[in-house]
């Protein structure tokens, strides 16, 4: 069964490796169902994987190959966060390490063009609590591509 409400992510012609490497990556994430196209279409023949369902952190996607006429951009992005430093080089380095890059504050893109936040809870947690201690957080955070656990928590403490 389809989801009621769902986020369509567009794809050239590689909805399915995303899928299956979102799945295989991220907590609460599963391959869904894989549906062919039934005809040929502009960026396709009959056959060829059309969609593809899948969950991202419990989120449910759909995955479409549109072709090449749209790009993913950091309008869009997943915040996945994160428990510690390892959950957080996992999640960064799965991506970076698959044809992904890296950027500035915590955001990497993936090999598709999806933007992904890699945020640990302590860094959300110091921004939240306001003030100084948002502050000195926040400035840590700003030099930073892959966030560093630990110079937050420093941060934090002053």
């Amino acid at each position: 069964m389809v989801a009621k409400a769902m986020i369509c992510l567009w794809y050239d012609r590689e909805a399915e490796a995303a899928a299956r490497f979102y799945a295989d990556t991220f907590p609460d994430s599963a391959m869904g169902a894989v549906h062919l196209a039934p005809a040929d279409y502009p960026s396709g023949k009959a056959g060829d994987v059309l969609t593809v369902t899948f969950t991202v952190a419990g989120i449910p996607c759909l995955g479409l190959n549109g072709g090449p006429a749209f790009r993913h951009n950091e309008a869009f992005s997943f915040q996945i966060a994160t428990e510690d430093q390892a959950e957080t080089d996992r999640l960064w380095n799965a991506i970076v390490d698959n044809g992904g890059q890296e950027s500035a504050c915590g955001w990497c893109k993936d090999r598709w063009g999806i933007s992904w936040q890699i945020t640990p809870r302590v860094l959300t947690a110091a921004l939240a609590a306001g003030g100084e201690e948002a502050k000195r957080a926040f400035t840590a955070m700003m030099g930073m591509r892959k966030i560093d656990v630990a110079a937050i928590e420093a941060a934090r403490r002053g």
